[in-house]
């Protein structure tokens, strides 16, 4: 409609000019590129790119987020569980060790509240003419691991059975009945296990972990210190 009107204002002020095929084209050609130029304009305003620094705002934000929310809230919360069978000579005792993972990822202990342990007798190396027995003696202590550990961290629990003193008397063959005696129970224990997780350590190996664990319990007691000044 306003194309119409323009035209029909452009012929009838033609009449008067002296020269009107020179005037109308001119004029007909500015009102088309403003109508274009305007037109261009606002879809450029429509699709003006956001800012690079909010862009580079929002990314930080987030992930500051993301920070806090793994270090104050997920990380402080997570407990986790771990057990430990020590087939001794004269006993199998079992550990069950509760801690804390902090922010970053580092075990925290409960001396006083994260470790419960129970024992049975008599060892793993007096099963050698009975090996279903020694399968057996490990149940009532599997019992008492799963009323420690909640049910829905059980598959993430790892189980561990170390055997010394009196199975490290026994032939080779009947350490490894005895053990895959043992590992049955483990499979279906519901933690998790994997059967070289069930062995017998030798004096090299104490050693190495009495030595791992004395490096731990160092390094939580100088902590403790720095905590104290």
């Amino acid at each position: 409609m306003r194309r119409s009107h323009a035209r029909n204002r452009v012929e009838s002020k033609s009449k008067s000019t002296t020269n009107p095929q020179k005037m109308d084209p001119i004029k007909l050609q500015i009102r088309s590129n403003s109508r274009s130029t305007a037109l261009f304009s606002r879809n450029s305003r429509q699709t003006k790119p956001i800012p690079s620094f909010i862009a580079v705002s929002i990314a930080i934000s987030l992930a500051l987020f993301a920070f806090i929310y793994i270090v104050f809230f997920s990380s402080k919360g997570s407990v986790k569980y771990g057990i430990i069978i020590d087939g001794g000579s004269t006993g199998t005792r079992i550990h069950v060790i509760r801690y804390r993972v902090d922010g970053v990822k580092n075990p925290v202990f409960d001396f006083k509240e994260g470790l419960d342990s129970l024992r049975v007798n008599p060892g793993l190396s007096a099963y050698a003419e009975d090996l279903a027995g020694a399968g057996y003696s490990l149940k009532e202590l599997l019992e008492f691991a799963r009323r420690k550990v909640p049910k829905k961290q059980w598959g993430e629990t790892e189980i561990r059975l170390m055997a010394t003193a009196g199975m490290r008397l026994l032939d080779d063959e009947v350490q490894e009945r005895i053990l895959e005696q043992c590992r049955k129970v483990l499979r279906v224990s519901g933690f998790k296990f994997r059967d070289d997780w069930a062995s017998v350590i030798t004096g090299n190996t104490m050693c190495m972990v009495l030595s791992e664990f004395i490096e731990t319990m160092w390094v939580i007691v100088y902590d403790f210190m720095l905590i104290l000044r």
